[in-house]
């Protein structure tokens, strides 16, 4: 088994902690509803899709981790399964929240992952609350900081428990003058704007869509709890 969790092994216990704390009542997971969780096209960036025998390879590695287990549903004889991410990791839950959604969702401010979090048990009252609980992660080294991007205002946060080896860090931005040919004529004109790249407009794009059908969903509740 690799010494670090692979991409797949994050996903089935970042869906497994979602389920557990936005539908409960389906809580613990058959083998095929976590196969449906991993590949959802909303809440999930990237999107994937794993065939059952990827995730239940995934989870007999997360078992030997200590992230999950097998069980059994109440009255039930399909094999079901649970995350054990507090116990393992010695997390609270609002840590565990914060991780869940880094898990599913990549890199993340502060606001979003408030945002993204409402959903879970808990929440969180204010940003301070969420920037306190990532100093804890990055503390514990499950969480790094990106450093901000020219234009944002706020930085990104990402989880590690796969390892940083990956994570592809954001470059300092080289001083103008090291950009300037050392003869050259001196140009006094300012910088045009960094212009975002397809990947990143992308990848903007999914996440609003996926926020868009978090609030479809959220109406659709609120209409049905007042009867309509």
């Amino acid at each position: 088994m690799p010494a670090e969790a692979d991409a797949v092994e994050i996903r089935v216990v970042g869906c497994l902690v979602e389920k557990q704390r936005t539908t409960p009542d389906v809580y613990p997971l058959s083998l095929n509803a976590l196969r449906l969780a991993c590949n959802q096209s909303t809440n999930r960036d990237p999107v994937v899709d794993y065939d059952e025998q990827t995730v239940s390879d995934a989870l007999r590695r997360t078992a030997l981790r200590g992230w999950t287990r097998l069980t059994s549903g109440a009255g039930s004889r399909a094999r079901k399964y649970r995350h054990l991410l507090p116990e393992a990791l010695s997390i609270d839950d609002a840590e565990v929240n914060i991780l869940a959604v880094l898990m599913l969702r990549g890199a993340q401010t502060p606001g979003e992952l408030k945002q993204r979090t409402e959903r879970y048990s808990g929440g969180f009252a204010d940003l301070a609350a969420v920037n306190e609980v990532l100093e804890r992660l990055i503390g514990r080294g499950f969480v790094i900081r990106h450093p901000r991007r020219p234009g944002q205002k706020e930085e990104r946060y990402e989880q590690v428990l796969g390892g940083d080896d990956a994570v592809d860090l954001v470059p300092d931005v080289p001083a103008r003058s090291s950009l300037a040919p050392a003869d050259g004529p001196h140009d006094d004109r300012p910088a045009a704007p960094a212009q975002p790249s397809v990947a990143d407009e992308t990848a903007r794009l999914d996440r609003l869509e996926a926020d868009l059908l978090d609030l479809k969903g959220e109406i659709t509740k609120l209409r049905e709890a007042l009867g309509e």
